[in-house]
């Protein structure tokens, strides 16, 4: 048995994620979907033409929801009509409409694999397939504060002199205007920010915004934002497919705030196997639970 995954949804994410499975030949099928199928059939055409430059070979094809029933994992990367908002929260009535209608017709074709979303708002979002779908919390997850946990070593790893791949630490919370730099996580080379001599001297609330503020800011430049994501999206896949138990900050169920929010957790074949939920100071438990409070009036209005 090959590993299938289906994508629903081919704008700029969906088709960055595609791309990205295939290039790193992380399965071996693709199943694209989309409302236009005209688009979902000139993506999957011009992934064909690049394959034979690629290391891997993947079968692409465009599809109805009815081709997903035996996918091993489902990407939902449904974006809104209207790009340009920088409260992810404004895209909840446009985006809730259409999981409501493709999320019943996905389980009705069949359907038993896992479903990680992309969607925005992120947390809200898969709450809400999880709860349509009535599949177990473990086999629905979200992308979460992958991308920002991404953005923060990128941000402090630019501030410091070092390469983003020697800062460990956590974005954690909402995927949006609430999260937080759990502070407290963030190490460089195993040495806590706190320890470094040249942390006197940097602004950490500064660095903070940059991470948060880091997607508008490309969202205002180019239009979109897409190459992150799918990268973040892919190396979910990969820990799925390779049963690898890796841990990565994203959105799952956590049962003592009662919703779906961003932190630590341990990822493999199953979905989502065990929470890692890490020590963390008062201030940053209260920036959590106020986080989660977001999340969760979100979650009441749809």
């Amino acid at each position: 048995m090959g590993f299938k995954v289906g994508i629903i949804g081919c704008g700029h994410v969906g088709s960055d994620v595609a791309f990205s499975l295939v290039t790193q030949a992380v399965c071996d099928e693709i199943v694209l979907v989309d409302e236009q199928m005209e688009k979902a059939k000139s993506e999957a055409l011009e992934l064909r033409d690049m394959l034979s430059l690629t290391s891997g070979i993947t079968r692409i094809t465009a599809g109805t929801l009815e081709a997903l029933a035996d996918a091993d994992v489902i990407v939902m990367a449904i974006g809104p009509k209207t790009l340009l908002r920088e409260d992810r929260m404004e895209e909840l009535v446009e985006t809730s409409e259409s999981i409501k209608q493709i999320v019943p017709q996905v389980v009705a074709a069949g359907f038993k694999g896992i479903f990680l979303n992309i969607t925005n708002p992120c947390d809200v979002i898969t709450s809400l397939i999880q709860e349509i779908s009535g599949f177990p919390k473990a086999r629905v997850f979200g992308t979460g504060t992958l991308l920002d946990t991404a953005r923060m070593k990128r941000v402090v790893g630019e501030a410091f002199g070092v390469s983003n791949r020697s800062v460990e630490g956590f974005v954690m919370g909402e995927h949006g205007e609430s999260q937080f730099v759990a502070w407290s996580t963030v190490r460089i080379g195993g040495i806590p920010l706190s320890e470094l001599p040249e942390a006197a001297s940097i602004d950490l609330v500064q660095l903070k915004e940059q991470v948060r503020a880091g997607g508008w800011h490309i969202l205002l430049g180019k239009g979109w934002t897409s190459f992150g994501i799918a990268t973040c999206a892919t190396a979910l896949l990969l820990s799925i497919r390779n049963h690898a138990a890796a841990v990565f900050p994203v959105s799952h169920f956590d049962a003592e705030q009662g919703c779906y929010i961003g932190s630590p957790a341990v990822i493999g074949a199953a979905g989502i196997e065990s929470g890692l939920m890490p020590i963390l100071t008062d201030d940053e438990r209260n920036l959590y639970q106020l986080s989660a409070d977001v999340i969760k009036r979100a979650r009441l209005t749809v």
